[in-house]
């Protein structure tokens, strides 16, 4: 059975490298990136089971860089979650709005151990 990959585009190190770590502790292969850009050609390359994407980042948001996700054709198909402290009314608004796969707020670990989970469960692991 091949591991999920996951990638975390998160502009908190702090954050980003717990997260990392939680991830780890759960079995996926972690992947992180600390801005948005160059995160579509990272994700292009690593093709990764699922995007952990913050909203909140300097230069580009996390909304604009789903944006690019979305038209590139190698990243198109790649499911992306809004990984956010942003509401959960602004986030709920935001993937409808834009066509992410859902959201987690952050803050609880067993909020994110259980939707990644679930999240992945919906896709097929590959490489």
């Amino acid at each position: 059975m091949k591991t999920a990959r996951i990638l975390i585009i998160d502009d908190d190190i702090a954050h980003l490298s717990s997260t990392r770590g939680l991830l780890e502790a759960e079995g996926y292969e972690v992947f992180i990136h600390t801005q948005a850009f160059g995160a579509t050609n990272l994700a292009a390359d690593l093709q990764p089971n699922l995007i952990l994407l913050d909203v909140n980042m300097p230069g580009l948001s996390g909304e604009n860089l789903l944006s690019v996700l979305r038209a590139n054709a190698r990243t198109r198909a790649i499911p992306v979650v809004f990984y956010s402290s942003n509401d959960e009314d602004t986030l709920r608004g935001a993937v409808s709005r834009l066509g992410a796969h859902g959201y987690i707020s952050k803050g609880s670990i067993a909020s994110l151990r259980q939707k990644v989970a679930s999240y992945l469960k919906s896709q097929p692991v590959a490489r």
